[in-house]
């Protein structure tokens, strides 16, 4: 399958009721695209960051009763698993898109990333387009824009991961439902890849941990 970009009708894969439902929608609607994009950038981020990374599609295994509300694939320099490894994330909720670099709370070497990139704030302010944002919490759709955040609210970001046992740190791009469905597929892919590129020193600066 060629790489494609979300439509309308994968977004609303979210409004589905029911577990068994939305979980057999993802499956048939969005689950083929994400192994798609898996099979692509897998490739692209290998070439960019010097080392083989694997694509893991998100199963939603564990959920019994409530549907999931989003969905994504993930990449990381391990076949086993991604979670506790930094890793690359593309996927949607219902009411966007993401692109994601990510060091979640199950990392252990979060607490250096978060010392490292104390020490490196100020060149990360300048370094993240504005455009971009950041996440604390993958679970949740609420993002902070890069544009708006302060040295001081980044510093004190770059500390929470250090100090709170549950603390996350994600960076990356939104884009709202309807733009992402009015990308062409030329755009869908270039703007994933150009994401990428800018989240790369990000990725570097974990490689220098472990």
């Amino acid at each position: 399958m060629n790489v494609t970009s979300f439509s309308a009708t994968d977004f609303n894969v979210f409004k589905i009721e029911g577990l068994d439902y939305r979980m057999q929608a993802l499956k048939d609607r969005i689950r083929p695209k994400l192994d798609a994009l898996g099979d692509h950038f897998a490739s692209e981020l290998s070439a960019m960051t010097g080392q083989e990374l694997f694509p893991h599609v998100a199963k939603h295994a564990r959920r019994t009763i409530n549907p999931p509300n989003d969905t994504w694939v993930a990449f990381a320099a391990s076949k086993r698993g991604y979670k506790m490894m930094p890793h690359f994330q593309i996927g949607l909720w219902g009411s966007h898109m993401f692109v994601w670099f990510a060091v979640i709370y199950e990392a252990p070497i979060k607490v250096q990333f978060g010392e490292a990139l104390e020490k490196s704030v100020k060149n990360i302010k300048e370094m993240i387009p504005n455009n971009f944002v950041w996440s604390l919490d993958h679970t949740k759709p609420e993002v902070i824009p890069h544009e708006t955040v302060s040295s001081e609210e980044l510093t004190a970001m770059f500390k929470r991961l250090q100090e709170v046992k549950k603390a996350e740190i994600l960076c990356g791009i939104k884009i709202p439902r309807e733009d992402a469905i009015n990308l062409s597929d030329d755009e869908f892919f270039s703007t994933i890849h150009d994401a990428f590129v800018h989240l790369m020193p990000l990725y570097r600066l974990t490689q220098t941990l472990i």
